[in-house]
């Protein structure tokens, strides 16, 4: 259809856009990464729309709010805790309309949510935001902010950020299908053992004249394969809603030599049984930190627990705590057997676990240290670990400063 000779001078510019996005798009289908994922559409939106800035925003079905799940303008830690609702705000009705829209004055739109520019140091003064939808169904909001160099917001910009989001809202389902399915197959997998004991059991049980010592036996095992089986499938949903980015976590300070010293004396009982302690090194006191604290503290457990579980009679541990730049280098040492070379790269993968040695140690659900690492990740931080057999174990990760 003839759009007149105005429209004309666009096509050059559309041709273009639509050649980057083009390349764009085959990057998007090539990964199944989430966070890669997110990072790269939003970097996409900013470089083809020329603007300062770009996020994305997703729904939680829960609460049915919008939640920042990618930014290039600011760290994502100070915006994961906005909510943005649906109502009253331009993400939102963005959302609900499943129509673009563009905010040439933000600062004084009545829609405005200005809970994002108080809670960062990034002022917006215009927005161009488009629904991200899937199949119909609307997923979330990919918006562009602050035009470069004062200008404004073109058709050309309008029609470049619709035909990403569109190709966005498509891989990231897909990301979270496919995150979905391949947890759910290992899981699968993994609860074979479990299931298998207890069937084992609950048929020698069913056998008339079974002795009493050996019936003991047999519901002990029972208890504790249902027990290991609820531990399971408990840190199974806490790791998949982390990786599809469906767990909220609260931000605020708190001092780390405080939790550090919470942590030792929790597992302090199952130390004492072997002679095993725990030594807090952290050399301030009043160090702060910033992150979720309740889901700092698991990381701390799930490591200490370890610490104590693989370490020797007599054995100690020690928590370190050191400023390493901007951030926080913490690391949780033991002196038991330490790790195999072979397993030290397969430490974090999912339902992992070291071959169980001659000293019959229990074995876990081999996911504590994905969900362990998961979290620092969340956080902005890594994890790594360091081993010598015969010695001993180092776990360390980084946390921002407060």
């Amino acid at each position: 259809m003839y759009q007149g000779p105005e429209r004309r001078k666009d096509w050059p510019e559309l041709v273009n856009r639509y050649q980057r996005l083009l390349e764009v798009t085959r990057k998007l289908s090539s990964t199944l990464d989430l966070t890669f994922l997110l990072r790269t559409i939003i970097q996409a939106a900013a470089e083809l729309t020329d603007t300062e800035a770009a996020s994305i925003m997703l729904l939680d079905s829960r609460t049915n709010q919008l939640h920042f799940e990618a930014t290039t303008n600011s760290d994502l830690s100070s915006m994961e805790k906005i909510v943005v609702p649906l109502e009253g705000s331009i993400a939102g009705t963005i959302f609900t309309s499943g129509r673009p829209m563009i905010i040439e004055d933000a600062a004084n739109h009545p829609l405005h949510f200005r809970n994002v520019d108080a809670q960062t140091t990034f002022i917006t003064r215009s927005i161009l935001g488009a629904p991200l939808i899937s199949k119909e169904k609307p997923i979330g909001v990919i918006q562009a902010i602050n035009k470069k160099d004062g200008g404004k917001f073109t058709q050309v910009d309008v029609q470049t950020l619709e035909g990403l989001a569109s190709q966005a809202a498509v891989a990231i389902v897909n990301a979270r299908l496919f995150q979905q399915s391949d947890s759910i197959s290992d899981l699968v997998h993994e609860l074979r053992q479990p299931l298998n004991s207890l069937n084992a059991a609950t048929a020698i049980l069913m056998r008339p004249n079974v002795p009493e010592e050996m019936r003991r036996e047999f519901v002990q095992t029972i208890q504790g394969e249902t027990g290991r089986l609820s531990a399971m499938t408990t840190d199974f949903l806490d790791l998949t809603k982390m990786e599809s980015g469906r767990m909220r976590f609260v931000r605020e300070p708190f001092n780390l030599f405080e939790l550090a010293g919470e942590c030792a004396k929790i597992i302090m009982p199952q130390a004492t049984t072997r002679q095993v302690s725990a030594h807090v090194r952290i050399p301030d006191p009043d160090l702060m930190v910033e992150g979720d604290r309740s889901k700092l503290k698991q990381v701390f457990l799930n490591l200490l627990t370890n610490a104590v579980k693989y370490n020797r009679e007599g054995g100690s541990i020690y928590i370190d705590g050191d400023i390493v730049g901007e951030r926080v280098k913490v690391s949780v040492e033991d002196t038991g057997r330490g790790i195999p070379p072979e397993a030290l790269p397969k430490m974090f993968q999912k339902f992992y676990r070291v071959p169980e040695s001659a000293d019959g140690a229990t074995q876990g659900t081999g996911l504590g240290l994905a969900i362990a690492k998961k979290i620092v990740e969340v956080h902005g931080g890594e994890m790594v670990v360091e081993s010598t057999v015969g010695l001993g174990t180092t776990f360390s990760f980084t946390l921002p400063l407060a």
